[in-house]
């Protein structure tokens, strides 16, 4: 069938053992499948769906009319009527932003409507922030559609069981709909807002008043709905959460204006008022006010019946954490069941890591199976967090500690630390119209920023911020909750803007700014001396994270940020600290390993099964003692060893020199090296396709030869995929299993497809595949069992930009649970991003190998993406910046020349030029040409 089939032959000279073990693998998956009470796996055969156009009558009046965009998915096994979920994207998103989810959904046995609001994609209508008389009534109408749908269970007529999901936009439409319709059933919402006046006005202090306008997100959000949408593709052709679908002509759909107002778009006049007003003054008018509390979950939170699973991103500008928990003590109070659950991931940082998704759903699913399905025991209120390896979600870095707790602690933590401050009073200068303003976050990458503060560059500017820092921490904390401080403030006008924030410090010097979290306070009624000002207690945002032995802590405040509105009228304020930090705590029980704790969650089952296999796996060795290889003890948990390899043929041509790397559990290696460099013959040689002519090759300790068991725990894609045409993908992929001799149940197959992500194309012919899509059937075939090494040959080839991207993080979600993964690749951007750690091979030889970090080094020059590329091109030459060079309308490449980038920054920032973005401009491609050189061509491969 393909380059594979040598392979397949080697397996198959072993069927009886192979068999055995296979049989034994297979019985402890459905016992642990059986074990546990959430499988979600979203199978191409397991749903079917229908496209739906549905008119519901809203509006005050409940007599307006407005076209929806939906999808009606049904399980296809299916034994009477199932229960319902109701599935809502977030905000700027269609029903093709929740199709995954809704695919899972169905597969699991659920009925599942997702639809576009009104004023997104082809839906009708105009934007009303999830007002009861609009959004929410609509919501109930599809209510009462599913009550008359023949598949959907129900509680008495004209009612369903019916839970409804969603996230951000959604997650308020959910509890919005629980509090104003009892028929619904369970509800789990996420990463969503509790009132959007303290969302978008947040004020720190415990002084009350108006807060400071969030002008970032509120612009985002407007400019998101507010373009007007002439067209759209068809609804199968984006999952892009964030931009709408468009397609037809707006004439062209049913219920959506014929013109709009440009400065308005598809919001609703009175929506668009209330941003104008707020977005000139920074302070809203009772109108905006009351318009914002319509709009927001904190009105109903009482009426709501609904058991309630709130999930919320600590990664998150837009909604932290605290309102999760304003949303949980509000549904609390009522006496309805609520379970609150952190992870690491949010508006800034997308959904955290693999393992922590995968956590999120399964609390979802199982919430859903009880409330829903009457299915296990009540999951209870516990709660549960996480925290990353890292200061960021978006980081490469795995979850590294889970916990739970018998109950959820609000913002104070389970425990709490106080941190001793030093610092004098200081006077701090509000700039004009917050120029130059600090640059704490950006909206949606919040997380990425503070991975370019974590090196060092100072993001405060001089003269604009007081410090107040701590001696070097004695012990570790795991701070978990909002930290508290009391700060005193005097302004000449008798008010003041401030932004507080909390740096993490290490012995280098090098501060970090928690998921670009700030603590926004508008303080009045303000003395002129610091002396005679009363002090006022900032809770900070709620962060989660390890402060580590020897770090200090330090205190900053601002007079500006540009995330947020500030006084246009230059002044100076003073400000001292309190000499006392309050952090809150969290302690639980550990979860040892968050990536698989849905499948352990009978540990009693489980154990016995271990138990079991642990005694049959004995029977069996023993009986095949004299078939097994020797084992090296040093490498039996290394997924691959090469030592000393070489490879030359009878004519004395010498593919390989001399090659030797290791890959570990949980890595990415990435081998790279110019046309003819040895990359395909060290692969070949790898995969017992070819013998070498010296060195040797571990895999878990076990010495390579072809037709090694030991290659059942690896799958491979080398010399490019081959399938028979007449076949469907689903085919190819069951004959080739069929040829390794093992039993079906151990392939994994709905596993291997969902990270592959082909999805339906599977059932396809093969022959009507396009090359990428080839590609990507290879790759679920070398997926099949989940083999804990895989190896793969120039993976990405016919691929395009987006399936590339989506490569990548197949890539990155298959090293998990002790995985590991090499990955031959001529594009070396790629592999910068998707690859933990790099070998370089020229003329046959290594010339470097280790983390990709390492690999490309410090960099000597960095990007700068600017508000004024002239001016700041002016800055940097007058600092002694040795070379810059435009590149784009708004990007300079810089040669630092030694100066130190929080200079280079701090000087940008005092001319008044903004600061948008600022990388290292050393890319793994220089490190290549630099190790490789002009001289690259190789020896020749074979």
């Amino acid at each position: 069938m393909c380059a594979m089939s040598a392979l397949t032959a080697g397996l198959r000279k072993l069927p009886r053992l192979t068999r055995r073990r296979a049989i034994i693998a297979g019985v402890v998956v459905v016992l642990l499948a059986a074990a546990t009470v959430w499988q979600v796996r979203s199978r191409a055969d397991a749903w079917a769906a229908e496209d739906l156009r549905l008119t519901v009558n809203s509006g005050p009046s409940g007599n307006e009319p407005v076209d929806l965009d939906a999808r009606f998915y049904l399980p296809r096994d299916r034994s009477g009527k199932v229960p319902a979920v109701l599935l809502a994207h977030g905000f700027g998103g269609t029903k093709n932003s929740v199709s995954s989810d809704a695919e899972s959904l169905a597969a699991r046995g659920y009925a599942v409507l997702a639809y576009t609001a009104r004023g997104f994609g082809r839906s009708g209508g105009e934007i009303h922030l999830d007002h009861p008389d609009y959004e929410v009534k609509d919501a109930q109408r599809l209510l009462d559609w599913l009550a008359k749908r023949p598949e959907v269970r129900t509680d008495a007529a004209g009612d369903p069981r019916v839970g409804v999901v969603g996230g951000s936009y959604g997650g308020a439409l959910a509890l919005m709909l629980a509090g104003q319709d009892q028929r619904v059933d369970a509800i789990v919402p996420s990463i969503t807002w509790n009132d959007l006046n303290t969302s978008f006005l947040p004020q720190s202090a415990d002084t009350g008043g108006v807060g400071v306008f969030k002008k970032s997100w509120a612009g985002l959000f407007f400019g998101n709905g507010s373009a007007t949408l002439d067209s759209a593709l068809p609804a199968s052709d984006t999952q892009n959460a964030t931009t709408p679908d468009s397609a037809t002509p707006d004439s062209a759909t049913p219920g959506r204006p014929q013109t709009a107002d440009p400065a308005c778009g598809r919001f609703a006049a009175d929506v668009c008022a209330a941003y104008l007003q707020m977005a000139t003054t920074g302070i809203p008018d009772d109108g905006t006010v009351e318009l914002l509390r319509k709009s927001s979950p904190a009105a109903t939170l009482d009426k709501i019946k609904a058991p309630t699973l709130l999930i919320q991103g600590a990664v998150d500008t837009l909604f932290p954490l605290s309102e999760a928990d304003a949303n949980a003590r509000g549904i609390a109070a009522t006496g309805t069941p609520v379970r609150v659950a952190w992870f690491t991931g949010g508006h800034d940082g997308g959904a955290g890591p693999a393992s922590d998704s995968d956590r999120v759903k399964y609390l979802t699913v199982q919430w859903l199976d009880h409330y829903l399905n009457g299915e296990g025991e009540a999951p209870g209120d516990d709660f549960t967090w996480s925290r990353v390896a890292g200061f960021s979600a978006l980081d490469r870095g795995l979850v590294t500690n889970g916990y739970s707790a018998k109950a959820y602690p609000s913002m104070g933590g389970t425990g709490r630390t106080e941190v001793s401050l030093t610092g004098s009073a200081q006077p701090i200068a509000n700039p004009p119209n917050g120029n130059p303003g600090t640059l704490s976050s950006l909206p949606g990458i919040g997380g990425r920023l503070t991975s370019v503060l974590s090196g060092g560059i100072a993001m405060d500017v001089p003269g604009q911020f007081a410090s107040f820092t701590s001696e070097p921490l004695d012990a570790s904390i795991e701070v978990g909750g909002a930290p508290q401080v009391r700060l005193r403030a005097a302004s000449p006008t008798g008010a003041a803007t401030l932004f507080v924030k909390l740096y993490d410090v290490d012995q280098s010097g090098a501060a970090t700014l928690s998921a670009g979290l700030v603590a926004p306070v508008r303080l009045t009624g303000l003395p002129e001396t610091v002396e005679d000002a009363q002090p006022v207690t900032v809770t900070m945002p709620a962060i989660v994270r390890r402060i580590e032995a020897g770090h200090t802590l330090r205190v900053a405040v601002a007079t500006s940020d540009q995330a947020f509105l500030t006084p246009a009228q230059p002044t100076t304020y003073t400000v001292a600290a309190e000499p006392t930090l309050t952090l809150p705590t969290l302690t639980g029980t550990p979860i040892a390993n968050p990536a698989t704790l849905w499948w352990y969650v009978l540990a009693g089952v489980v154990a016995a099964v271990l138990l079991g296999l642990v005694a049959v796996l004995l029977i069996l060795r023993s009986r095949h003692r004299r078939r097994e290889t020797t084992v090296d003890a040093r490498y039996a948990d290394t997924p691959l060893v090469v030592d000393g390899l070489r490879k030359a043929y009878g004519d004395g041509f010498v593919a390989v020199q001399e090659i030797g790397f290791t890959v570990e559990r949980g890595q990415v290696v990435g081998l790279l090296g110019p046309n003819g460099a040895g990359k395909t013959t060290t692969l070949r040689v790898l995969m017992g396709l070819t013998t070498p002519t010296a060195g040797e090759i571990f895999v878990f300790g076990h010495r390579l030869v072809p037709g090694a068991p030991i290659l059942s725990r690896v799958g491979a894609l080398v010399e490019g995929p081959g399938f028979l045409p007449h076949l469907t993908g689903y085919q190819n992929l069951r004959a080739y299993w069929q040829a390794t001799g093992r039993p079906w149940e151990d392939a994994r197959f709905d596993e291997a497809l969902e990270i592959a992500g082909l999805g339906a194309s599977v059932h396809r012919r093969t022959k009507n595949y396009s090359h990428g899509m080839r590609q990507r059937l290879a790759i679920a075939q070398a997926m099949l069992g989940l083999p804990e090494l895989l190896v793969l040959d120039e993976p990405t080839d016919g691929l395009d930009p987006p399936q590339i991207a989506e490569m990548r993080r197949v890539l990155q979600r298959y090293a998990t649970d002790g995985r590991a993964v090499l990955v031959s690749s001529h594009l070396l951007a790629e592999v910068e991003q998707t690859c933990t750690h790099a070998v370089v091979v020229n003329k046959g030889r290594i010339v470097a190998s280790g983390p990709v970090d390492e690999i490309v080094g410090d960099s000597p020059s960095v990007q700068l993406d600017v508000s004024d590329v002239p001016g700041a091109t002016r800055v940097l030459e007058e600092l002694g910046v040795r070379s810059v060079k435009e590149e784009g309308a708004s990007s300079l490449i810089v040669d630092m020349n030694g100066t130190p980038r929080s200079e280079m920054v701090a000087s940008l920032v005092s001319a008044g030029i903004g600061v948008d973005r600022l990388v290292p401009r050393r890319r793994l491609e220089d490190a290549f040409l630099a190790l490789v050189g002009d001289n690259s061509r190789g020896s020749g491969d074979r």
